[in-house]
């Protein structure tokens, strides 16, 4: 199997802000540098062994959305090319090259806003047994992966790393973070789903949830992070769509379902991944950014 892999970033001469599961941060200037590893998490554990080329993928696919979303929220990028980048990140060109966003420095919100627009994972366990997600009530009858009559949106704790995020009521997030911005994070998730629901419609892919981040840059609320990727959405082929069951896909369920099926107690230490567990997960990370984009990794 070919592929790059940077399972940590060692960017000397630059100031780490944070180590996430996922990326790396270090703060340039007045502004932030993200860059995406290869590090693969599942059950908020990172695994100990990469998968070649992740970072780039997401990188790629997330500016993909940022682009198509201009017209509907304002994100945080300031630019993905290395030659416009600030002197002081020249001599990591390599690590850098097609993994890494310069981006506008925001204060994240401490709430992360999911959406539900099938019934899945987590949702359907408690349907299952309360008739509800994240205690909104739904129609009764509804099988596992089956659409939901609107998409929901079921905010979430924002947790340290290696410890699960909890699940919170729309009440809760007002208490956060008070009303008005509650109600815009609300409304800004609903309409970024949607959006990014029908486009990726239009190109073989169903997006059955989502996670996204907003944050401040001065009194301006901004997209962050990453979007609609395979690491914080569920991404399923139209073609094969059938409510009622699990659905093949194109994000981490894959990995989710084989460490599922071993003995782990799904805390550290993560158990080793297999040759072809491994180039399966890349397999399928690169499907999303083909179908999505029209294209696979760029040189």
């Amino acid at each position: 199997m070919s592929g790059d892999i940077l399972s940590k970033s060692d960017l000397e001469g630059l100031k780490l802000v944070k180590r996430g599961k996922v990326r790396d941060v270090y703060e340039v200037e007045d502004k932030l540098l993200i860059v995406a590893t290869d590090r693969m998490s599942a059950f908020d554990v990172v695994m100990d062994d990469p998968i070649p080329d992740k970072g780039k993928i997401l990188t790629g696919i997330s500016v993909f959305w940022f682009n198509q979303l201009e017209s509907v929220v304002e994100n945080h990028i300031i630019s993905t090319e290395l030659n416009e980048y600030p002197q002081a990140c020249r001599p990591h060109q390599e690590q850098l090259k097609g993994r890494s966003m310069l981006v506008k420095k925001a204060k994240p919100l401490r709430v992360e806003c999911i959406v539900r627009g099938y019934l899945s994972g987590s949702g359907w366990a408690e349907y299952q047994s309360e008739g509800t997600i994240c205690g909104i009530p739904l129609p009764q009858g509804l099988v596992e992966s089956e659409k939901l009559p609107e998409p929901i949106f079921t905010p979430s704790t924002k947790a340290e790393q290696g410890i699960h995020d909890e699940n919170i009521s729309f009440e809760r997030t007002i208490e956060i973070l008070g009303k008005e911005t509650a109600d815009k994070i609300k409304d800004l998730s609903l309409r970024i789903y949607e959006f990014g629901r029908d486009l990726a419609a239009q190109k073989g892919i169903i997006i059955a949830d989502t996670k996204f981040e907003f944050g401040f840059e001065g009194d301006r609320l901004i997209l962050i992070d990453e979007v609609l990727t395979p690491d914080s959405s569920r991404f399923w082929p139209t073609d094969t769509y059938v409510a009622g069951g699990p659905q093949k896909s194109f994000d981490k369920q894959f990995l989710r379902d084989y460490l599922s099926s071993l003995d782990w107690p799904k805390e550290p230490p993560p158990p080793r991944l297999p040759q072809d567990i491994i180039e399966k997960t890349r397999e399928k990370y690169l499907e999303a950014l083909e179908r999505l984009t029209g294209h696979g990794l760029k040189e």
